[in-house]
């Protein structure tokens, strides 16, 4: 299994695609919006909304017994989340079609390589990430886009996230991941690949 972790908007969506490979989508695991068990954010101007970049606000075992699935099995039924309705929508079957890698990525990604190293299923662990202006801009584009969120909640989001990139990077490194591009991880995983 390949994890692609980093700060949201930094690529890992448009990377994972560009391998070409099945992909288990991390983010739609979380918890669905009206789970009381949800962090809120302390202060500052979104004070008092979920925070969804909070670790909590994820199901870290849910993810890990679909890995454990695909890597037995080839297979796994995993949930389908819309962030607009703030919840899961369904599920889906996510099928290796008989190959042997597959590409995990999501912003609590970095969270499972421990355990996914441990269990013997991880080939590479990389934390995506660019400038964190840029970082802010394609994040933003993205959000407005799929309306994910109101505006002016999405740039207060955004702007906090972007204060800190820093810290996310520096967590996915504790957790054992590379810090790389975008650009230099396709090559090194177009190689791994082959």
């Amino acid at each position: 299994m390949i994890v692609l972790a980093g700060p949201s908007g930094a690529g890992k969506s448009h990377l994972a695609e560009r391998l070409g490979l099945p992909v288990l989508r991390l983010d739609d695991f979380y918890r669905s919006g009206s789970d009381p068990a949800l962090p809120l954010i302390a202060e500052g101007a979104n004070a008092g909304l979920v925070d969804w970049d909070h670790p909590d606000s994820w199901l870290p075992h849910d993810a890990l017994d679909a890995v454990d699935e695909l890597c037995a099995n080839g297979r796994a039924e995993v949930p389908v989340y819309e962030i607009a309705r703030n919840g899961r929508c369904g599920t889906q079957v996510l099928d290796l079609d008989g190959g042997s890698l597959f590409v995990a990525e999501g912003i609590f990604a970095q969270e499972i390589v421990p355990h996914l190293r441990e269990r013997g299923h991880l080939a590479a662990a990389l934390c995506v990430t660019q400038h964190p202006m840029l970082t802010f801009w394609r994040r933003l584009v993205r959000d407005l886009r799929e309306r994910r969120k109101p505006p002016l909640v999405l740039v207060r989001r955004g702007w906090a996230l972007m204060r800190d990139q820093e810290r996310v990077v520096a967590r996915a490194v504790e957790c054992g991941c590379e810090v790389v591009g975008a650009e230099e991880a396709h090559r090194g995983l177009s190689t791994l690949r082959g």
